[in-house]
């Protein structure tokens, strides 16, 4: 498999404009004849599929929920970064790009990063007319706080609604393209399989998911905005429904898959209550601008909060990074916190949980200051909890949260099947091995908006298609392969509910593959997934019939294909013997215990292939170069 990344030369901020201008274009009347397939429709599918519209072209959007509403982009609370330096406090374009790259550890594409960190500024401007509540200051101008890794504010926020305010401007626009004829719609429908003709990608094989019907849909280039893999751990932030299905079918087609094991652990999520929990919910990294994060220094310390005096207190972000303090990066925050709670000086029940702790700031600003900043976050965890943030410090401990990696792109968005684009979480490009806060709003926008419109026209523009319908032979076969494993999944009729097998594969990844790894746990963990696939195909019980809405067997294909990812996921992180942003190998860390590259041997994108049911994938490496910001030892001291 040949990586070509097709990184424009010269200048690096000259780098997005010389590529647009050197890309071929399609006129306005000839986009009308060609036809373009959206799989996902939060915030990267639906400002793509409303853009791409806009511009004349035949939009096919696909989303499993009821309404792209309901994407899971709602569910970012915290806000979106963009240089625009309103705060005048030393912000530009190039500071976010030193940011971005050194928060993702040195383990991401420059040219994209910077690509990114420029489109920023447009992409504000674009929301602020579609008429998206940014906060906004006393004289009007639009407000910015902190996130971590950062040590300027220029992140825009809604409240803590940040992710659904900016979803309902996409998705505004998405339906006004809707009414116009421009796009059509088709919810409740899930991509199950990928056409591939010529070398090209030229369709999608779907099923409804309220009368089981598998249909076949042809277009002339398919875009992937399904979001990220997080689920595979069972407990994560992300919503039940997401998945990886769309992305791992695409990648046994010949998609390269790059960087699996690049995980995020979030560090301020509510923490685990029971065995049975289905999910965990986060409180957004905005809180760590006014609250502060603590432990007793006492092991075993068990009384209550207002009870352990200020002197008695473990501040350890502050007194271990005090240049960034509570606004380390999210991977450096999240180890932390494991480690004090190794320690024995966890909080709550279970021992797995740190305070953040609000005091001060109410102190300072008044609960009325506190509760116009983070009010529905204050809300919604006295409604989980039963706790009220305002009197007693929330509880939170790290979980699973974003996946940096997913499928190969070149600098184009484009994977190494041409014609089929993969953008916002579902590619690998701009975070490296750890994405700093408020940035995947930014890039799922700037990927819809303002990349893949002029990529993806470039690529129509130089492509001599063939005319293809529904009933080449192809799509037949996809049809058939998909019918096959959906009479497979309903035959086993085994012993064990698929959610059990998916529990298990999450906990043998968590514990294995999650905050800290080394050679004997994920060894270990290659070894207990492979059992436990086997065991899947021979035990597991998927009721019902393929013919329905069978929500069973929904659940059963998505977790057949996290069977399988998690596998690779685990052998990429067996691969990669060095520490990285999130991807920390217990072998490889500093005196200090932070995270120790080692950029003579793995400076590179691992992009595996497919090869095949029961074969070892083959890995790919796409060197990573550094002209701008020369690799270093994170420090955020």
């Amino acid at each position: 498999m040949q990586l070509d990344s097709r990184i424009p030369s010269g200048p690096i901020e000259k780098a997005w404009d010389k590529a647009r201008f050197e890309m071929k274009l399609v006129n306005p009347a000839n986009k009308r004849k060609y036809s373009v397939i959206v799989v996902g429709s939060g915030l990267a599918g639906a400002s793509a599929s409303a853009s791409l519209a806009e511009l004349g072209y035949n939009v096919k959007c696909f989303c499993f929920q009821d309404s792209p509403r309901r994407a899971h982009s709602i569910a970012a609370q915290g806000g979106i970064n963009a240089a625009k330096n309103y705060q005048n406090d030393g912000d530009s374009i190039y500071r976010l790009f030193y940011d971005t790259v050194k928060g993702g550890d040195f383990r991401a594409r420059e040219a994209n990063v910077y690509r990114l960190a420029q489109i920023s500024v447009n992409i504000i401007d674009q929301c602020v007319a579609q008429g998206v509540p940014f906060a906004r200051e006393y004289g009007g101008t639009l407000a910015n706080r902190s996130f971590g890794g950062a040590q300027v504010s220029r992140t825009f926020y809604a409240r803590g609604q940040t992710g659904q305010q900016l979803l309902l401007g996409a998705y505004q626009a998405l339906e006004r393209q809707v009414a116009s004829g421009k796009v059509k719609m088709l919810a409740r429908t899930e991509m199950l399989g990928l056409a591939v003709i010529d070398g090209r990608a030229r369709g999608i094989v779907t099923r409804d998911l309220i009368t089981g019907k598998v249909e076949s849909h042809v277009a002339d280039a398919v875009v992937l905005a399904s979001g990220g893999y997080g689920n595979v751990y069972y407990l994560s932030t992300n919503a039940k429904g997401s998945n990886c299905t769309a992305i791992w079918r695409a990648h046994k087609r010949g998609a390269a898959f790059a960087n699996p094991c690049f995980t995020q652990i979030h560090p301020t999520c509510i923490p685990v209550s029971g065995e049975y929990q289905s999910k965990l919910t986060l409180m957004s990294e905005s809180l760590r601008n006014d609250g502060r994060i603590w432990v007793p220094k006492k092991k075993g310390d068990k009384r209550t909060p207002e009870q352990i005096p200020d002197a008695e207190r473990d501040y350890y972000l502050e007194r271990r990074y005090p240049s960034f303090g509570n606004l380390v990066p999210r991977d450096v925050a999240s180890r932390n916190a494991k480690a004090v709670c190794d320690e024995g000086r966890g909080v709550g029940e279970t021992g797995l949980g740190v305070y953040l702790d609000f005091s001060d700031a109410i102190q300072r600003l008044g609960a009325d200051g506190i509760r116009e900043r983070y009010g529905n976050l204050f809300e919604m965890y006295e409604r989980i909890t039963g706790e009220d943030p305002y009197r007693v410090p929330m509880r939170i401990f790290p979980a699973i949260h974003y996946t940096m990696g997913g499928l190969w792109v070149d600098y184009h968005l484009m994977s190494t099947i041409p014609g089929l684009f993969v953008i916002g979480e579902a590619n690998f490009s701009d975070h490296g091995a750890n994405r700093l806060g408020a940035s995947a709003l930014m890039q799922g926008l700037a990927d819809g908006y303002f990349i893949l419109p002029y990529t993806l026209g470039n690529y129509l523009a130089g492509a001599k298609l063939e005319k293809v319908d529904t009933a080449h032979a192809e799509f037949r076969s996809v049809e058939n392969e998909v019918n096959a494993m959906t009479r497979r999944l309903l035959s086993i009729r085994g012993k064990r509910t698929v959610s059990s097998f998916h529990r298990e594969l999450g906990k043998t990844l968590w514990e294995d593959c999650g905050m800290s790894r080394n050679r004997a746990s994920l060894e270990g963990a290659i070894r207990k997934i492979r059992v436990l696939r086997e065991e899947f195909w021979g035990n597991a019980d998927v009721l019902g019939g393929g013919e329905e809405l069978n929500q069973a067997l929904e659940h059963a294909g998505r977790v057949a294909d996290f069977l399988e990812l998690g596998e690779l996921l685990a052998i990429d992180a067996l691969q990669r013997d060095e520490s990285c942003g999130g991807h920390f190998r217990e072998e490889h860390q500093t005196p200090d215990g932070e995270a120790l590259r080692d950029d003579e041997r793995f400076c590179y994108a691992a992009a595996w292939e497919y090869a095949g049911a029961g074969g070892q994938p083959v890995l790919n490496k796409e060197p990573l170069k550094f002209e701008y910001v020369p690799p270093t030892q994170r420090s955020y001291k």
